[in-house]
């Protein structure tokens, strides 16, 4: 069960750095359209899924 959970918590974490990572793409994003990153939805929302995973992965249930 301790797998499971902290499965749930990743996943989570997954899930929310996805929605993060696009929204910042919407309402910050890049002006000029040369961040590597920012510039486009697609690649935002996945550096926001590694990174929300990664964050939400330190938490203990």
């Amino acid at each position: 069960m301790k797998s499971l959970s902290k499965t749930i918590i990743i996943t989570l974490g997954v899930i929310v750095g996805t929605i993060s990572g696009f929204f910042y793409w919407k309402f910050v994003g890049c002006a000029s359209g040369t961040c590597p990153i920012t510039s486009n939805p697609i690649v935002s929302s996945i550096y926001g899924a590694v990174m929300g995973g990664l964050v939400f992965s330190f938490f203990k249930k």
